[in-house]
């Protein structure tokens, strides 16, 4: 018989009976569970579960009826609950400035298969990375911004992810603030890298103050993007140890690396809808 595989995601406030339900309700339907991850959060308290199982084609049962069984279900728990076919890829849409090593990287990962994400187009305010991305076959669109033309600029934007169905955007080192208008927009489906330097060391040349100041650790966050400047909930970090012998164009370097490392797994877990929002924080259910 053949099958599609799925991934259910869902929270709800902690009580017993919601993994027997959820379990009764997919075995009822002749459904495999093929993983299941769950955690209850004590200070909510907020249960979390993610559930990936195939379900039996040729009976009527497909992703709509699926859905309508969940549906169906949730009111009894106070579910919010989200199914995906993991046949669908999510549509990404990527916004650079001219560092290019987050780019390159999800790039890669992607022609080799290693990230399995559809990206649909790339978006920056300098031109500098257009042959990269075109070198994949992928629509690159240069939207230049001003103080003056960002609410014209951000609508662009917005745009051009309603055109291409975007379901995640990805600032893999777009070096502008977005507006909290546009960040309410793409609340839960925009995911930034940044040196986790901050607070510590600001502007124009982290890598040198960091140098200056003899640290110890390199390190980098993925997080998604909210109002609050390089403070939304975290879904990611990397480190790399450093010590007195490392020049600052070699903490820079580290940096590089420890920055795309961080932002491909945020992705990924992201894609695979491993990463549940808890509010001000994430639940993360990696492999």
């Amino acid at each position: 018989m053949s099958t599609a595989e799925y991934v259910l995601t869902l929270s709800c406030p902690d009580r017993p009976g919601v993994v027997a339900a959820v379990s009764s309700l997919l075995a009822g339907h002749g459904c495999n569970i093929t993983e299941s991850q769950q955690f209850g959060d004590r200070d909510g308290p907020r249960f979390f579960m993610r559930v990936q199982f195939a379900a039996p084609l040729g009976k009527h049962l497909g992703e709509d009826e699926v859905r309508a069984a969940f549906a169906a279900l949730a009111p009894e728990f106070g579910m919010e609950f989200q199914l995906r076919d993991v046949a669908s890829k999510p549509r990404v849409l990527i916004m650079v400035s001219k560092f290019d090593h987050c780019l390159n990287d999800l790039l890669y990962r992607v022609r080799s298969g290693a990230l399995d994400i559809e990206v649909v187009a790339v978006v920056s305010n300098h031109p500098d990375l257009r042959p990269l991305t075109q070198s994949h076959g992928i629509d690159y669109h240069h939207l230049p911004v001003t103080p003056d033309t960002k609410p014209r600029q951000e609508a662009e934007v917005l745009a051009l992810v309603e055109h291409y169905q975007v379901d995640l955007v990805v600032l893999a080192r777009y070096m502008q603030v977005l507006s909290e208008g546009l960040c309410e927009k793409l609340a839960g489906r925009a995911i930034n890298i940044h040196h986790s330097f901050l607070p510590s060391f600001k502007g124009a040349k982290p890598y040198r103050q960091a140098y200056e100041r003899g640290v110890k650790l390199i390190g980098a966050t993925a997080h998604y993007v909210t109002s609050r400047l390089d403070e939304g909930p975290i879904i990611e970090q990397e480190v790399a140890r450093v010590n007195h012998s490392h020049s600052p164009e070699d903490l820079a370097a580290i940096g590089r690396d420890v920055e795309c490392v961080a932002l491909a797994r945020a992705v990924r877990w992201h894609a695979e809808q491993r990463v549940l929002l808890d509010g001000h924080k994430t639940i993360v259910f990696p492999r």
